[in-house]
């Protein structure tokens, strides 16, 4: 006769394990920042400086170790609740308004809005015609459409769930929008550097063509601090229209097929709508009226800067090439050939609209 051992004592367990995880993350962060600061007062090789190597890279790489070991002693699972790349990403965006005063977010607001709605619209439209020519099924199509347009990993989810797509769909889109992303951290940095871009059109740029918002804040990070603020900006807009797309989706969706009960509505937008960017803008008034600062060298920006770390070795942890494996080359050749064109796009609008038409100073 088994004898079934107490919920408490199942409860426990699970809560050290998670604990555990936590821990087993802290000390990856721990790890990155240790790395930066051996490597930012050294010149690297083909002359790059070590600065431009900041933090989110080298906790990007520490989360890629860590991922390594955990597959490799078969612990991943376990502590994968731990891993909450969304919500240490979207505190240290909260934390981030705090040192962004309110006059630049209205200024930059103006641009930000004008370029998500052609970026989100022309990259979505332009990645829905492409799958469609590489015979896609439209599930597929419509998250990897709204992934590359919108904000990557969080607009796969919701996309997903709008148009009730396979689970192993949106792990695939997820997938390969980490895996892209990672080298866009240093990457567009470079690129922006060769093309001696302003920081406020760089962060414009990245923010509009990085489709994580970790990456996003990670190339910003890399650039510089104006960089920094005005790609999340730019992000944290784009972010804004989850609800709008989702919702669409769900209508055209269920429009078509008779098996889909999911009707969409109003509540949908509210649910899909990244809640942080209220908070964003909340810290920002803050800051602006001088109630918080979170400038650079205060207790908040350091706050900010651990939380960004955190996110950045979770987002390494969460890197599956098992899940590339299933659904052929097609997609992929698909997700690189929108990647190209929302580059080249989203350079060209940042440009225009924060260069010409609304400069905005501290670039």
């Amino acid at each position: 006769m088994s004898i079934s051992r107490p919920k408490s004592e199942h409860r426990s367990k699970k809560d050290i394990t998670v604990t555990a995880g936590y821990l087993f993350i802290f000390l990856l962060a721990l790890l990155a920042w240790t790395i930066t600061k051996q490597v930012y007062a050294h010149e690297l090789p083909f002359r790059i400086p070590g600065k431009t190597l900041e933090y989110p890279l080298w906790a990007v790489l520490a989360g890629l170790l860590g991922n390594i070991i955990l597959r490799f002693t078969g612990l991943r699972d376990r502590i994968s609740p731990a891993v909450r790349t969304e919500l240490f990403l979207k505190v240290g965006l909260v934390l981030l308004g705090a040192s962004i005063n309110l006059a630049q977010i209205v200024n930059g607001m103006l641009g930000a809005v004008i370029q998500s709605l052609i970026l989100v619209s022309s990259v979505f439209l332009f990645g829905w015609w492409v799958a469609g020519l590489f015979g896609l099924e439209s599930r597929l199509r419509a998250v990897m459409s709204t992934a590359l347009a919108v904000c990557g990993v969080s607009a796969a989810i919701a996309a997903g769930g709008a148009v009730l797509a396979k689970k192993e769909q949106v792990s695939y889109v997820t997938t390969l929008v980490i895996l892209v992303a990672l080298p866009m951290i240093v990457i567009m940095p470079l690129l922006a550097h060769a093309l001696n871009l302003p920081e406020v059109v760089a962060g414009a740029w990245f923010g509009g063509n990085i489709d994580t918002t970790a990456a996003v804040v990670g190339a910003g990070t890399v650039y510089g601090d104006t960089a920094q603020q005005m790609a999340s900006i730019v992000k944290s807009t784009q972010n804004t229209l989850i609800g709008v797309v989702a919702f669409l989706l769900a209508l055209f969706f269920a429009s078509r097929d008779a098996e889909n009960q999911q009707k969409p509505s109003a509540r949908m937008i509210w649910d899909r709508f990244p809640k942080f960017v209220l908070g964003f803008i909340l810290a920002s008034i803050l800051y602006t009226v001088g109630v918080i600062d979170g400038g650079k060298g205060t207790a908040i920006d350091a706050l900010k800067n651990w939380f960004f770390t955190l996110a950045f070795v979770c987002m390494g942890l969460e890197l599956s090439l098992a899940d590339l494996r299933s659904m052929g080359w097609k997609p992929v050749v698909v997700f690189l050939i929108v990647t190209v064109f929302n580059t080249l796009l989203a350079l060209g609008i940042a440009y225009l609209i924060f260069d010409l038409w609304l400069p905005i100073g501290g670039g």
